[in-house]
Order: C-alpha cells, then sequence, then structure tokens
C-alpha cells in the first residue's frame, strides 16, 4: 500500500509480546509507539491537536505554533507543522537529552531553553514561559497539551481501540505513564464504555508527586528524576485516575537498567519512560495470583537516550550504574584505560589525528599513552603554539614534537586535597603508579564524585 502523506502513518502501531522478563503467571505485551513517524506516541496527539484547531477556526496558514514540551509532544507537533506550514516555536526544560533538541531543530522548530529546577508559578517554569510569549507574539497559538482537550481525544479515537481489537477484547490491565495526562484520561474515557472492569496502573518516576496524589490524596514538594516525558509537580487538570487500581514510583536506575535490558533480550530500542512503565507492569504482574494480560507502552524510540540511558560513561556519571570500588583515586575516573575507553594519542601519531579526536569527541586535552604509561598530555594550548607561525604542514608532525612531557601525575593513593590542587592550577589529573596508566580526572570527574557522594 502506498500512502499519499506521512501524517497517514500515524498510529496503528503494532502489539508485541515480551517474555525474558518474570511477570509470574501473567503475560505481558508493549505497544510499539516508537514506531510512530517521528518516533512516539505524541504524534497522536500533535495531530489531534492541531487539526482541531483548524477546524474551530484558531489558526491559519502563517501562524506561530506555541508550546511548553519535555520532548516528544515538540516533535510530533514539529512533524505535523511542517507538513502544514506552520512556524513551531517550543519551549523545552533543560533537561531534555541533546538528540532531541538536535531532532526538533533539523524538523523546523525554534527552541527556547528554559530551567527544569523550577516549579509552577516560577517565570521560567516551562509551561508559564510558553503561555506568556503566546500573548506576546501576534497571530500566535498556545497548544496547551495540559488543558487541550484534543489531546486526550487522540487516545480516546486512536490507541484506546487499537489496543481493545489487537488484543482480541482480552485486556485486564494498561500500565501507563503521566506527564500532560492525556494518554491516561483518553484511555480511561475509552475503556469506561468498552470494559469498565479493567485496571490502570500509574507508573512514576520516583520523584513525581503523583504517587502521593494517587495513594494518600496528598503530596508534598517534588523532588527531581532524569527520566523524561513523564511524572509532574503537580497534578494535571487532565488528569483522571478513576480506574487507577495500583501506583508504583520507579526509580531512574530502575528504569535504566530494565531498558537496557530490554534492549539485550528482545531487540527493542525504547526511550526513558518506558522504562518506568515497564517496571511499574513488572511489579503489577508479581503481585497478582491469577493470569493477566497486561498492556503498555513503548512510549518512544531509544535512538533519542543514546547519549543518556544507553551511555555507560554517562551512567556512571550519574551514580546509575556500578562498578567495582577501589577506596582511591582511581574512582573518580570514568573512562579507564583498562577498558579501552580513554581517549588518547601516541607519542609518534600525528597532530592531525589529536586535532581529529579533540573534535570528534569534543575534549580539549589527550593524554600520550606510550606501551600502557602516559609519557605526556597535548592540549589545544599546544596545537595553538604548534601553528602560531600559521604553517599547516605542521599537521603532519608528530605529537612527541608538541606534548607537554611533565604532565601532573598522581598515584592513586594520594587523597583527595592533593587532586584538588592539581585541578585548582588548571590542569587534568593523570592516575598513574610506577607501571601502570589508569586514566584522567578532571574538574568535572571531582563534581560528579561528590555530588555522587551526597546523593548516597
Amino acid at each position: 500500500m502506498i500512502y499519499k502523506d506521512i501524517l497517514e502513518l500515524i498510529g496503528h502501531t503494532p502489539i508485541v509480546e515480551v517474555k525474558s522478563f518474570d511477570v509470574g503467571v501473567c503475560r505481558l505485551f508493549l505497544k510499539l509507539e516508537n514506531l510512530n513517524p517521528s518516533g512516539a506516541i505524541k504524534d497522536r496527539i500533535g495531530l489531534s491537536m492541531i487539526e482541531a484547531a483548524e477546524r474551530e477556526g484558531k489558526i491559519k496558514k502563517g501562524y506561530t505554533l506555541i508550546e511548553a514540551t519535555a520532548g516528544n509532544t515538540g516533535l510530533g507537533l514539529a512533524l505535523v507543522a511542517a507538513r502544514k506550514g506552520y512556524r513551531l516555536l517550543l519551549v523545552i526544560p533543560d533537561k531534555m537529552s541533546q538528540e532531541k533538541i538536535a531532532c526538533l531543530k533539523a524538523m523546523g522548530a525554534e527552541i527556547v531553553m528554559t530551567r527544569s529546577d523550577v516549579e509552577k508559578g516560577h517565570p521560567e517554569y516551562y509551561q508559564d514561559y510558553a503561555l506568556r510569549l503566546s500573548k506576546e507574539i501576534p497571530n500566535s497559538f498556545f497548544v496547551d497539551q495540559f488543558n487541550n482537550p484534543a489531546n486526550p481525544l487522540a487516545h480516546v479515537t486512536t490507541t484506546g481501540p487499537e489496543i481493545w481489537e489487537q488484543m482480541d477484547h482480552k485486556v485486564d490491565a494498561i500500565s501507563v505513564g503521566v506527564g500532560s495526562a492525556g494518554t491516561i484520561r483518553g484511555l480511561t474515557d475509552y475503556f469506561r464504555k468498552v470494559h469498565p472492569g479493567i485496571e490502570f496502573v500509574l507508573a512514576d518516576p520516583e520523584g513525581s508527586v503523583l504517587v502521593d496524589h494517587v495513594t494518600t490524596g496528598k503530596f508534598g514538594t517534588a523532588g527531581s528524576w532524569r527520566v523524561e516525558g513523564i511524572g509532574e509537580d503537580f497534578i494535571p487538570a487532565q488528569a483522571d485516575f478513576s480506574l487507577v487500581k495500583k501506583a508504583y514510583s520507579i526509580s531512574d536506575k530502575e528504569a535504566f537498567l530494565i531498558l537496557r535490558d530490554l534492549l539485550r533480550k528482545e531487540g527493542i530500542l525504547a526511550g526513558s519512560s518506558t522504562g518506568v512503565l515497564l517496571g511499574a507492569a513488572i511489579r503489577y504482574a508479581k503481585e497478582q495470583k491469577t493470569p493477566k494480560n497486561i498492556v503498555t507502552f513503548v512510549c518512544d524510540s531509544g535512538n533519542k537516550y543514546l547519549s543518556k540511558v544507553y551511555n555507560d560513561h554517562w551512567l556512571l556519571d550519574q551514580g546509575l550504574l556500578e562498578r567495582k570500588e577501589e577506596g582511591d583515586l582511581r574512582d573518580l575516573i570514568t573512562r579507564t584505560y583498562s577498558s579501552n575507553s580513554v581517549v588518547s594519542v601516541r607519542p609518534e601519531d600525528s597532530v592531525a589525528t589529536a586535532y581529529s579526536r579533540m573534535k570528534l569527541y569534543d575534549i580539549s586535552q589527550l593524554p600520550v599513552i606510550d606501551h600502557g604509561k602516559a609519557v605526556g598530555i597535548i592540549d589545544e594550548s599546544d596545537l595553538l603554539l604548534a601553528f602560531e607561525d600559521l604553517d599547516t604542514h605542521k599537521f603532519e608532525e608528530k605529537v612527541a614534537h608538541y606534548m607537554a612531557t611533565d604532565p601532573e601525575v598522581l598515584s592513586p593513593r594520594e587523597d583527595l586535597k592533593s587532586l584538588v590542587a592539581v585541578l585548582k592550577k588548571g590542569y587534568t589529573a593523570i592516575i598513574q603508579d610506577e607501571d601502570k596508566f589508569y586514566g584522567v580526572v578532571t574538574r568535572i570527574d571531582l563534581l560528579n564524585y561528590l555530588k555522587r557522594k551526597r546523593d548516597v
């Protein structure tokens, strides 16, 4: 079948049963929303909200669409806006992955970055910021996914009916997260009519206030979490928890490790919120005494999180990946030489090689390694000195001619004060003993280490 437009491919996503997780007597099914055109479930509401605004005469060609988003709604809106010819301005919190930001810009969206560490009512809070812009910019329309009835309508008319038919009317529970609350509201509205006995499972990132609200009716101050797209510090106006029977808080660490298992064992590359939904579904399944069919979602594609969830170094920096502790300065090294993750050069490598590696990995200095030991370091200032005569032939010369041969070397057994003294001078510390190079420690490595210690 040949489709006339990419927008026709939104929805109708398949469901697959996964069998690599312990779900007791239950069966677990994933609806693959990552197979929507922009790779996320939010394509559904992007199309629904824009077409509703068109029908109601709220927008026309030449208008600017404005929205506050943690990412995927922005991608859905960008897809539809590009096809329909609207300008799109997105206000996004600063914890969004770089892959999402790059994709949004490539799709033509204009980005305003704001703070992720402030709550509703603060002028830098992303939803308040977007509303303010919509009042200041002429011929603009605030999409407002958190209060837009066309958001849950997308799930009433598409997502819910698809699940019901694909599961042959044999679905007992649905695990779902809440951001704008459009998904849970739409699915609740739909299933209340066709299967009022269904049980909803609320999957919430640890730090969000929604689980407390559902279980106690009260909630306190929100914490922080690294999962993107779900979890809130307030109760969304569209939220309907009337069919929620169980609610679970899932930590970032649990969610991310589940995602990595999902990729290794099932071949499904899923985004960060999927780990929370799966974690809650698995916990719920293990508590059941009778068999149940449980459905949850691959909300978006993991290719938007390669620099985070699927990056060992990022997980180590965040304290989310465990490794053996040595009890000395080696514990501060994120990229160890023994794991072949240190970006380095050899003395006989060319200056062009050093330059290329700095560019590729976005770093400003490289240890120079010879037979397993650091014999020097080369940084941007060394390269600048090499080219002070503007002779481009220097790119072909050896690193050995320009590297600093007296780097700051510390034994792993040195104390933190010795490390701080080196870093305060603006140097990178090389951790090495008489016969072995372990890696380097930068200022950000020290800060990450101290933060991990505080968070334990």
